[in-house]
């Protein structure tokens, strides 16, 4: 079963830091924000989550990245990106999230001059969904490391 290695907040933009706990609420990580909420947050995009194995992969290609460098609130293990899709209900510690969309990346996301993920999504891309994947809030509750994350169902 796939798990979360590492919750994170920051008070806007990136990095992120970990915390040992937090609370999962309809507005996001309490205690979280984003540094430019008119294109970041809002419902569809509450919690940003990415794969431990994604940013592993990219440290050992020589990228300067860490779990939380990529703004992501869950890093979690045990779970292959390209699975992903838009609908599927996961439960994250005690929340309940419904995945929405591939995050397209940022500039932030470009490091010396290198794309660490498609600009464009292309499911059968290799790097699809490396950026991460935005959910929205079904259910409120607390997550931490160690938490399981669990796919509930593919479609909402």
């Amino acid at each position: 079963m796939a798990e979360i290695v590492q919750v994170n907040i920051s008070r806007g933009g990136v990095p992120k830091r970990p915390v040992p706990e937090a609370m999962i609420t309809t507005l996001g990580l309490y205690g979280d924000s984003w540094a430019h909420p008119q294109i970041h947050g809002g419902p569809d995009q509450r919690v940003l989550i990415i794969a431990a194995e994604a940013v592993d992969e990219l440290a050992a290609q020589g990228f300067p990245v860490f779990y939380g460098a990529l703004g992501e609130n869950l890093t979690v293990r045990g779970v292959d990106p390209s699975t992903l899709r838009a609908g599927q209900t996961w439960r994250a510690g005690d929340a309940i999230l419904e995945l929405t969309k591939v995050r397209v990346p940022c500039a932030t996301l470009h490091i010396y001059g290198r794309t660490i993920c498609d600009r464009i999504y292309d499911p059968t891309s290799p790097l699809r969904a490396r950026s991460g994947f935005y959910a929205s809030v079904r259910r409120e509750g607390l997550v931490s490391p160690g938490a399981p994350f669990e796919l509930l169902s593919e479609l909402a």
